[in-house]
């Protein structure tokens, strides 16, 4: 038994001195030691370049903030072709691009208000609408590129200093209408008109440039122009209600006064039997008789173009002529012609349908 005992002593012992043997770590000489190899250098191919100043990299992210001045057929014309320019091009709203699209609903406090915002939040672009919008945004900064579109004249409007090199921090797309053409077709189309009625609101730069020109040109075919002048759409009713016992047809310019209040407008004329030239067609189709005139959705897509010109290409503002249209669209409104009696030439029904 002694025996036994002794020899699972002598085994357990055996076992010990083994498993500190196995314990004992193994210190790699010098020469056994394997060098960590040092971080790569980042190569050429592998270091981004910086863009060039002033451009933007398909992985910035861009928010153009939006400021319209009122609701009506042709500015919405002018925005949804502005939009759909930068979607032409891969720009997509919620996509590559963020718009912030603000209404002021015919409001300047509103116009103020929205125009600190974007330049608070330092947006990319804004593309303005209207002459108003635009003359709101671009008292509030200098650094933000603004592009404006349906205004009359940028200079005028002081926007620019010239439509050839603006010269600061605003350029876009005028909507100047062929005013002259436009008196021409209301002699053609009430050839017994003597005196040519404007109704315009007093506080636009761009009405106030449109009825000086559609006097002269009415002035200079012999006929006599008499105007009257609104503030807001409330006075609309009582200064059509007078101006139709002064004229025997009206010329409404590219108001955007006026054109909120069409259906004013056409329910008046219609009753007094005076027919209406306006300064563009979705007026004509709110209840005026005929235009010849720029086509607002062309306008806001050649303003979306010269956008991505300034974010993708880096174009600066200041160097960027002002641009504009050279088609007309000629459009009739036929059920207003036979509700006041006029009859269209068939000839210009002709011209409108191509």
């Amino acid at each position: 038994m002694k025996r036994i005992i002794s020899i699972l002593l002598c085994a357990a012992l055996m076992l010990v001195l083994c498993a500190c043997n196995n314990a004992t770590t193994h210190q790699p000489s010098t020469a056994d030691a394997t060098p960590t190899p040092a971080p790569a250098e980042p190569t050429p191919e592998t270091t981004p370049e910086a863009a060039p100043e002033g451009q933007l990299t398909p992985e910035d992210p861009i928010t153009i903030g939006i400021i319209q001045l009122t609701e009506h057929a042709a500015l919405d014309a002018a925005r949804e072709g502005f939009v759909q320019a930068l979607a032409d091009n891969g720009y997509v709203d919620g996509d590559k691009i963020k718009i912030d699209f603000q209404n002021a609903q015919n409001d300047q406090s509103t116009l103020s208000t929205i125009s600190d915002r974007f330049v608070s939040e330092e947006v990319d672009l804004v593309l303005a609408i209207a002459t108003p919008a635009a003359q709101a945004v671009a008292g509030k900064t200098t650094e933000i590129p603004i592009l404006a579109t349906a205004v009359t004249d940028f200079v005028v409007a002081k926007l620019a200093e010239s439509n050839e090199v603006p010269g600061g921090n605003v350029s876009g797309t005028t909507d100047m209408n062929p005013i002259e053409e436009q008196i021409d077709l209301l002699m053609q189309l009430v050839p017994e008109a003597k005196t040519v009625g404007l109704i315009y609101n007093s506080g636009e730069d761009n009405s106030i440039l449109q009825a000086q020109l559609a006097t002269e040109a009415i002035q200079a075919r012999g006929l006599t122009a008499t105007e009257v002048t609104v503030t807001s759409t409330n006075d609309v009713q009582q200064a059509m209600q007078s101006l139709v016992t002064k004229c025997d047809a009206i010329y409404i310019p590219t108001d955007n006064t006026i054109a909120s209040s069409m259906p004013i407008v056409e329910g008046v004329c219609t009753e007094a039997k005076k027919p209406v030239i306006c300064g563009e067609s979705s007026m004509v189709d709110a209840g005026g008789l005929a235009t010849l005139s720029i086509n607002y959705y062309n306008l806001g897509y050649q303003t979306g173009m010269m956008a991505l010109r300034i974010l993708v290409d880096g174009a600066d503002v200041s160097t960027m002529p002002i641009e504009s249209l050279t088609e007309m669209d000629l459009a009739f409104n036929t059920a207003v012609a036979d509700a006041i009696g006029i009859t269209i030439p068939e000839e210009l029904l002709a011209k409108a349908a191509n």
